[in-house]
């Protein structure tokens, strides 16, 4: 897998910060809710974590709180700076789902990032996160997902009618998923899976390692 929308990351490095406060009428469901959002994920995580796509880092600072091993993997140079500059002693690592080093984890974690893959390819992702959990251990993630195709296109076709363009090019563009197709990727690997939905577009997913 090449990183995709590497350019999306660049020009909303400086901006993402601001996006997720809710001053972009656009994205302002998108993130409502957000300070929510990551807590909960932090609070389910579980120590050594992995977090993937962790940007300007509004997801690692709560890790960091309520964890002793945080491992934060990020594909972009610029979100990898002012990560590095907001905490200068977090272990960061140049990659992404499907490339990174492997280091021991209880738990995998994520925010507004698993879209980037297409479903095969978090497949692919969720299998490789499996080999390195042991039983028990977690996947944890929150992100735009919708309960059928006719709710996501119905989803573009009002973000249309708000003048909402941005928005709907971003949910025609992107990979965002079927909780139906999420749901068989992560029971056919062995885990168990509930999802817990915080706005029009974001659902939490918490899932669970079973035993062989």
């Amino acid at each position: 897998m090449t990183v995709r929308f590497m350019d999306v990351f660049t020009e909303w490095a400086s901006t993402y910060d601001e996006t997720v406060t809710g001053h972009d009428p656009e994205y302002k469901e998108v993130f409502r809710r957000y300070d929510e959002i990551l807590d909960t994920v932090a609070d389910k995580a579980q120590s050594p974590v992995i977090e993937f796509g962790a940007g300007t880092g509004n997801l690692t600072q709560r890790l960091l709180t309520r964890h002793d091993a945080v491992l934060a993997v990020e594909p972009s140079p610029e979100m990898r700076a002012i990560l590095t500059e907001k905490i200068p002693s977090l272990d960061v690592q140049d990659g992404h789902f499907l490339s990174f080093k492997a280091k021991e984890a209880s738990s995998f974690v994520s925010t507004y990032a698993f879209h980037h893959l297409t479903d095969e390819e978090k497949g692919e992702a969720i299998d490789l996160m499996a080999s390195h959990l042991p039983k028990d251990g977690k996947i944890v993630y929150a992100d735009t997902m919708f309960v059928s195709e006719e709710a996501r296109l119905q989803t573009i076709r009002e973000a249309r009618a708000q003048g909402f363009d941005a928005l709907a090019d971003d949910l025609e563009r992107e990979f965002y998923p079927l909780i139906p197709v999420m749901e068989e990727l992560f029971t056919a690997r062995g885990f168990t899976v509930n999802f817990t939905q915080y706005n029009h577009f974001v659902w939490l997913v918490e899932a669970e390692k079973m035993g062989e």
